[in-house]
C-alpha cells in the first residue's frame, strides 16, 4: 500500500469530517480521498452504507495514520478493525485548552492501532543487541524482549565489564534464543556492541538499552515503519523519560529551543535505544563506531553518510529511564526534561501503547 503515516499531523487544527460511501467508492464529505487534505482533521466518522462495500479505500486513511471512529459497526465488517473503529475513548478528551496535549497523545495512540491493521507484516527475523554493565537489569530487559509481538527474536548480550556468571539466572529463565560476547570494562561502548551484533544471525538488528522500557510492539511497529517507508535505518522520537530521582514521567513534543519534534518523518536524529537497521546495511555503514560515548549519534552520522535514510516513527511504545546525569551516556540534567517537558506525571504513566501494568 502506498499511503503511509509520513507526515502524520500530531495536533489537529480542524474537527471531525464525515467519511461515507458515494456509489463508487468512500468520500469524505461528497469528495473524493485526498490524504494531505485530510491531515488538518482530528479524524473521520464514519458513515455505513446500507450494504457491504469494499473496505480498502476505508484503510487508506488508516494507513496514512488519520483517526476513524463510528458508533457502530456492521457485521460484514472484519471483528479486529470493528473493535478499534467503535472504541471512542480517544473522542472523550477535550481538543483543546490546557488538555489539548492529552487529547492529542489519545487520538495519535488510536492513530497507530488502526495503522497496525492498515500495514500488516510478516514477522521478521531480529537480533537483539544490548550492551551492558549493569547485571541487575539483564533479567527485566530480557522480559521485555519475551514480550515482543509478531516478531522472531533473538538476543545478544555485549557483557561490559561484567561476566556470563552474573547474568546467568536470567539468560537460563529467558525463552528466547541468548548469545553474548564478553569485554573487558576499558573496552569502548560502541566496540561491545558489534562483538555483540558479530553474533547476529537475524535479518534486522535492533539496539536496546537496559534501562529503558519497551512497549510488546516496539520491535513490530519498528519493522512496519521501515516496511512502509522503505528507509534504511528506523528508530522512535525520545518522547517519554521517567525521571527517577523525581518519580516523576514527563512528555515532549518539542526540543529544547521550541522547534516541533514530530514522528513519522525522514531524519537525522532518533533514539539510540530504538535503533533498528537491516544487518545487510549495518555491515555496509561500518557498525557502531568504536567509541565510548555518543555511539548512536555517531551511527546515525556514519549512516547517513553512507546514503543510508534514516526515519522517525512514533515514540509511543518506549520509555527512557533517566537517573542523575552521570549515570548515562547521554549526559543532560534532569531540569532539561522537566522544561522541554509538555505533559507531567507522578509515577509511571508511559503511553497506553505500552500496556504497562
Amino acid at each position: 500500500m502506498s499511503v503511509t503515516p509520513c507526515g502524520f499531523t500530531r495536533t489537529p487544527e480542524k474537527g471531525l469530517a464525515r467519511l461515507h460511501w458515494a456509489d463508487t467508492g468512500w468520500a469524505v464529505d461528497g469528495q473524493p480521498l485526498d490524504v494531505a487534505a485530510l491531515r488538518p482533521l482530528r479524524g473521520l466518522e464514519i458513515e455505513w452504507p446500507d450494504r457491504p462495500v469494499p473496505l480498502d479505500g476505508l484503510m487508506a486513511p488508516a494507513a496514512a495514520g488519520v483517526p476513524l471512529t463510528a458508533d457502530h459497526a456492521p457485521p460484514w465488517v472484519p471483528d479486529d478493525l470493528a473493535a478499534l473503529l467503535t472504541d471512542r475513548d480517544w473522542l472523550g478528551h477535550a481538543a483543546d485548552g490546557t488538555t489539548r496535549s492529552l487529547a492529542d497523545l489519545r487520538r495519535e495512540e488510536h492513530s497507530v492501532r488502526l495503522r497496525r491493521l492498515a500495514h500488516p507484516v510478516t514477522a521478521p527475523h531480529v537480533s537483539i543487541i544490548m550492551a551492558t554493565k549493569r547485571p541487575a537489569l539483564v533479567g527485566q530487559a530480557l522480559a521485555q524482549m519475551e514480550r515482543q509481538r509478531d516478531v522472531r527474536a533473538e538476543v545478544l548480550l555485549g557483557l561490559h565489564g561484567v561476566w556470563h556468571e552474573q547474568v546467568r539466572e536470567a539468560v537460563a529463565s529467558c525463552s528466547l534464543p541468548v548469545r553474548w560476547a564478553e569485554a573487558d570494562a576499558a573496552v569502548p561502548f560502541g566496540e561491545v556492541l558489534n562483538r555483540a551484533a558479530a553474533l547476529a544471525s537475524g535479518d534486522y538488528l535492533a539496539k536496546w538499552d537496559d534501562d529503558d522500557w519497551y512497549g510488546p510492539r516496539h520491535l513490530a511497529d519498528l519493522f512496519m515503519a521501515m516496511s512502509y517507508s522503505a528507509a534504511d535505518v528506523v528508530g522512535t522520537t525520545a518522547e517519554f523519560f521517567y525521571l527517577e530521582p523525581l518519580k516523576a514521567t514527563v512528555r515532549r513534543t518539542t526540543f529544547a529551543s521550541g522547534a516541533s519534534y514530530p514522528s513519522e518523518v525522514w531524519a537525522d536524529h532518533v533514539a539510540g535505544g530504538t535503533i533498528m537497521v537491516s544487518r545487510a546495511k549495518f555491515q555496509e555503514i561500518g557498525g557502531f563506531p568504536g567509541l565510548p560515548r555518543a555511539v548512536d549519534l555517531e551511527f546515525l552520522k556514519a549512516a547517513q553518510k553512507a546514503g543510508a535514510r534514516v526515519y522517525r516513527t512514533h515514540g509511543l511504545g518506549y520509555v527512557l529511564r533517566r537517573g542523575l546525569s552521570a549515570d548515562h551516556t547521554w549526559q543532560l540534567p534532569l531540569a532539561h526534561f522537566l522544561k522541554v517537558a509538555v505533559n507531567q506525571w507522578r509515577g509511571f504513566r508511559p503511553s497506553l501503547l505500552m500496556e504497562a501494568a
